[in-house]
């Protein structure tokens, strides 16, 4: 790697000045090159990105923001979770933002802080960000703004005012259908459906598309019960999925819950997936590994998020262009060892277990009807 000599022979960062004269172009066209702008050859932008990779020169970020009038910073608002999906997509736009050449920003607000996203805006508009993720799964604060930045939501609806807002993700809906119709497919009479907490926008679309599967195939929706996201809740939710003693298949929202409700299943005597198939969603790392290995839908947080950063910064540095459309990115059910066709006999459940359940046909309209579960494990020593 050649280093342009400074005072004394000592070695100095190279300068934009630098990559001009060994690209045989502009300064100026070097900032076109860096700043991401048009009318620059495909030919040119070659060579001066040879050029700046032979002299090892990386704009600073401070130049670059006084030459564009930008700040190459992202601002995100965010859930504070370690909760795998959340977690997963922050680090997904992070990587995509820093391949973008924007560094990032990040608020996390909390769970039943009332006004924590328009706070969490503000206080990053004050910071002078070029734009702004919202990765906010949950009902609370997610109020109408007016927001001068462009806006990326992911995971949830666009609800941000401006006409600058861009929306990215997998609809939860469609994936929740696909992992019921797949239990439908192998037999199953009906499907059990294990939800998240219903102040989440996940948790009330895969309710939807259970239930939408259940209802253009004729079939029977039991009643719901809803968990908290965690194995614990899956535990007591998987007790009283025993103790009904016609469960041949449950759909559970999220794969930490599918973990908790396999443990219940079999303690209970009933086999996955012999006597109860059960089907997860995420493909957390560990579903692989669990005894039975789980089924569940793949979410594709990569690369939702990196389109929407996509997105997001053509709003940034192009806001007279067209949107761009957001790309279909892919989806995958995992068909592992957790499901298999209905037994041939109802399953004979020989521990009881106990908890409560909703009592409508159809499952509860409103989404605090629904049964929270609660107990966990016992303690074993």
């Amino acid at each position: 790697m050649t280093r342009v000599g400074g005072r004394g022979g000592s070695p100095a960062a190279p300068r934009s000045v630098d990559v001009a004269r060994r690209a045989g172009v502009s300064q100026k066209t070097v900032s076109r090159v860096f700043n991401g702008e048009r009318y620059v050859s495909d030919e040119v932008r070659r060579r001066v990105l040879e050029a700046a990779e032979e002299l090892g020169y990386r704009m600073n970020n401070a130049a670059r923001a006084l030459a564009s009038g930008r700040s190459r910073t992202i601002g995100v608002v965010t859930l504070g979770t370690a909760l795998f999906g959340p977690a997963s997509l922050l680090i997904g736009v992070e990587r995509a933002a820093r391949d973008a050449g924007y560094a990032i920003r990040v608020v996390n607000t909390l769970e039943g802080e009332p006004g924590g996203v328009a706070q969490a805006v503000e206080s990053l508009l004050e910071q002078g960000v070029d734009g702004i993720v919202v990765s906010e799964p949950i009902d609370e604060g997610l109020v109408s703004l007016s927001v001068e930045v462009p806006v990326l939501v992911l995971g949830a609806p666009a609800a941000l005012g401006g006409s600058r807002t861009v929306a990215a993700g997998v609809g939860a809906e469609s994936l929740a259908r696909a992992a019921t119709e797949h239990l439908l497919d192998l037999g199953h009479v009906t499907v059990h459906h294990l939800a998240g907490p219903q102040g989440w926008f996940a948790a009330r679309d895969r309710l939807e598309g259970w239930r939408a599967a259940l209802s253009a195939r004729g079939r029977e929706q039991p009643p719901v019960i809803e968990g908290d996201w965690s194995a614990e809740s899956g535990y007591t939710a998987g007790r009283e999925f025993a103790s009904a003693g016609d469960v041949t298949a449950v759909f559970a929202a999220n794969d930490d819950m599918a973990i908790g409700l396999i443990r219940a299943l079999t303690e209970a005597g009933l086999r996955v997936p012999e006597d109860v198939s059960v089907v997860g969603f995420d493909d957390i790392p560990i579903a692989a590994y669990v005894i039975p290995p789980l089924t569940t839908m793949r979410q594709p947080f990569d690369a939702v998020a990196n389109d929407g950063i996509r997105l997001l910064v053509q709003a940034i540095e192009k806001p007279d262009a067209e949107p761009a459309p957001a790309h279909d990115p892919p989806v995958e059910l995992v068909v592992r060892a957790s499901t298999a066709p209905p037994p041939t006999r109802p399953p004979t459940r020989k521990t009881p277990a106990h908890g409560r359940r909703t009592t409508s046909d159809s499952g509860p309209s409103d989404p605090a009807q629904l049964p929270a579960a609660g107990d966990g494990p016992p303690t074993t020593s």
